[in-house]
């Protein structure tokens, strides 16, 4: 589950198990006040402070995260894929392949930030 604040809104997400290369998650808007109170009462501590850029290229949508706090310097860039077999092309043109492992999740940077490596 994640709880985000952007702007004068919140938003919480139900994530599934991931099999292979995807899973379920469902995204539901919710007050910014509600979304306050969980944050604080609910989430393990210390929070992830992030800003997000979203970059439209092409038929794809990149969304950048760049930390702050705890994992200051720290900088993600994630695509959505259409199909889960369909490479992804850099701007280079070249193919790219990248791995989620438990040191490269935000669970695991909220867990042990970057700071503390």
């Amino acid at each position: 589950m994640r709880v985000r604040i952007a702007g004068d809104r919140g938003t919480l997400t139900i994530k599934g198990k991931t099999v292979g290369a995807t899973r379920a998650e469902f995204e539901y808007d919710i007050p910014r006040e509600e979304a306050e109170q969980l944050l604080d009462t609910l989430c393990q501590r210390p929070l992830i402070e992030k800003v997000r850029y979203v970059l439209r290229d092409g038929s794809h949508t990149w969304e950048i995260d760049v930390f702050e706090g705890d994992n200051a310097g720290l900088v993600v860039a994630e695509i959505e894929l259409q199909a889960k077999t369909k490479p992804s092309r850099g701007r280079t043109g070249s193919a790219r392949k990248s791995r989620t492992t438990r040191t490269t999740s935000t669970r695991a940077w909220s867990r042990t930030p970057i700071d503390r490596w």
